[in-house]
């Protein structure tokens, strides 16, 4: 939709518009993240736990297999099978809790950065190049429009 047609909308056309905009975004990252785990030989399951990790790295934030289990509503005992198949591909290690000796933490490692880097790095170019079109004011607005809907999706359960 361009610029010129939001000024003829009314705003529950424009809310319409907006929710269908999202709806084919998500359509696309689906097809992207599919691409992505045939690329790298794994499930979905496999990949969604990854990104997660990644996320959460990025964030500072040190992941156990509990909260690889919670995020992705599996049992303990798929958490084990999955982060033994990552392990094995070399894409995680499983270390011991810095502060807490009794549990364990989940590490990416550099193996699985440059993997991710190969494969996501190309999708990430025409992305990068959209975002770079929009102003420092504009951005903001789309960061805190983003922030919120992923804080009000992770919300419902």
């Amino acid at each position: 939709m361009n610029a010129q047609r939001s000024v003829e909308l009314t705003h529950d056309e424009l809310v319409r518009e907006t929710l269908l905009a999202l709806r084919s975004l998500t359509d696309s990252l689906d097809r992207m993240h599919g691409v992505l785990k045939d690329a790298m030989g794994m499930n979905g399951t496999d990949l969604a736990a990854l990104r997660m990790m990644v996320i959460r790295e990025e964030r500072g934030e040190s992941v156990s297999p509990h909260d690889v289990a919670r995020h992705l509503h599996i049992s303990t005992a798929s958490t084990t099978k999955l982060l033994d198949r990552l392990t094995t591909a070399g894409f995680v290690e499983r270390h011991l809790h810095p502060h807490d000796r009794r549990a364990r933490v989940v590490v990416l490692t550099k193996s699985l950065r440059q993997t991710f880097g190969q494969h996501f790095g190309t999708r990430m170019s025409p992305i990068r190049e959209v975002v770079e079109q929009y102003d420092d004011r504009e951005l903001g607005i789309i960061e805190r429009f983003l922030s919120e809907l992923s804080e009000r999706i992770e919300g419902v359960e």
